[in-house]
């Protein structure tokens, strides 16, 4: 029996991407940024002292983040060899956001321009609203501009709740995100006018529409929700989830994970929200695998708790509760299981600006069998695909190259 869990630890960048100057962001470095922080006594709030991951520094994060910039971030040491293949990918498609990373690390790099809404006022053309507005019966809508999703409700929540209009608002993604009141607008409602929304956004080629309910009294008391959805453009090719499925494989996606891919590819989708809900949702979908079985998990709290909202001393906290909850999963994994962790882009948290930062990403594939060494600098994450592929014995997807050997399903080895 051969299983394969693909675990993304959203907007885990590890700096050094070649293009990261043209996109603004020539030295950042996500994870090295929030280890130096914790290190220097910067990031104490809720916690203390160096950031400490024993797990994945064990697997070779360390190691990763140091192939990829040339040196290991504090309190990422490693003594001993690795326990897992360790690597990064600079990856080839050309935006940074969610859907370009998820797609490329499933085989389906996003080699073509994403539309954008690029003024940062009147950011959306009125044509698409006003016909959004009539088609959905609304009386209008606030915002259109470039915003921070919790700003944003700040500054127009209330005036949201007193005329009924949804806030629109985008960012440096291909993004057209809808806020509004979860119970006075209603979710249904909110939802409805995102469908129609993706329909119009079609034409500018915008990779996603985001539903953003919200609840609370006013600006002193309004927090979104975990009932967020995600209307995404499917990926511009069959990806490794739709070669699993064709194969006769399961597909199981939890998190946001079948939002992105459209629920195309998907055999089975889990809803589950914060990290330890997220891993409780993996390792019961895992108990429950059989042969030919991908499980996907996005750790979104990550990027949109923490790395959007500049928030070191919570991403530092995040990760170390999820390293502590990673021993759990790897203590899982038997004989033919692999478990690969990467990323889909950063989000540098002491970076200019809220938006994602092009990073190379790093690539850890652990579980009993596979040999423990550097898999390098690697030209595209559809690696990680095309390993996915090989190792489930399916078609892959024309890119990428797997960086597993043969045999690697054949070894035991014990994880304590």
């Amino acid at each position: 029996m051969r299983r394969v869990c693909l675990i993304v630890l959203d907007s885990l960048g590890v700096g050094g991407a070649p293009d990261a100057e043209r996109f603004g962001d020539l030295g950042a470095d996500t994870l090295r940024h929030i280890a130096l922080a914790c290190a220097m006594g910067q990031a104490d709030e809720g916690r203390l002292g160096p950031l400490h991951v024993p797990v994945l520094s064990s697997l070779g994060l360390g190691l990763a983040c140091a192939l990829s910039t040339g040196g290991v971030p504090p309190g990422l040491e490693l003594i001993g060899p690795a326990r897992a293949k360790y690597g990064c990918a600079t990856q080839v498609s050309r935006g940074k956001d969610t859907p370009s990373g998820h797609f490329e690390m499933t085989g389906a790099p996003v080699l073509f321009d994403w539309g954008y809404f690029t003024q940062a006022e009147q950011s959306m053309p009125a044509r698409l609203l006003d016909t959004l507005a009539a088609r959905a019966g609304l009386p209008g809508v606030l915002g259109n501009c470039k915003a921070s999703g919790t700003e944003i409700l700040v500054r127009l929540g209330e005036e949201h709740l007193r005329t009924g209009k949804p806030i629109v608002y985008t960012s440096a993604d291909s993004v057209l995100q809808i806020a509004a009141h979860e119970t006075s607008f209603g979710l249904e409602r909110l939802l409805q006018v995102c469908a129609i929304a993706r329909e119009l956004a079609n034409e500018y080629r915008i990779a996603r529409v985001i539903a953003r309910p919200f609840v609370g009294e006013d600006s002193a008391t309004f927090v979104r929700t975990a009932n967020r959805r995600d209307l995404a453009i499917p990926a511009p090719a069959p990806t490794v989830l739709d070669h699993v499925c064709a194969a006769g494989g399961t597909v199981v996606c939890v998190g946001k994970v079948g939002d992105i891919f459209a629920y195309r590819g998907v055999s089975r989708s889990i809803r589950a929200y914060g990290h330890d809900r997220l891993m409780d949702a993996t390792l019961a979908a895992w108990r429950e695998a059989g042969d030919k079985t991908l499980v996907m998990t996005n750790f979104v709290d990550f990027d949109s708790v923490h790395g959007h909202r500049r928030d070191v001393a919570g991403y530092a906290r995040a990760l170390e509760a999820f390293d502590a909850r990673l021993h759990d999963f790897l203590n899982a994994l038997e004989p033919g299981d692999l478990c690969i962790l990467t990323a889909d882009h950063g989000c540098d948290p002491i970076w200019q600006g809220t938006d994602h930062t092009r990073e190379r990403v790093p690539v850890l594939a652990a579980g009993p069998g596979i040999r423990c060494e550097s898999i390098g600098i690697r030209e595209t994450l559809a690696d990680v695909g095309a390993a996915i592929a090989q190792f489930l014995g399916v078609d892959g997807t024309g890119h990428g190259r797997s960086f597993l050997a043969e045999d690697e399903h054949r070894c035991i080895k014990e994880y304590s």
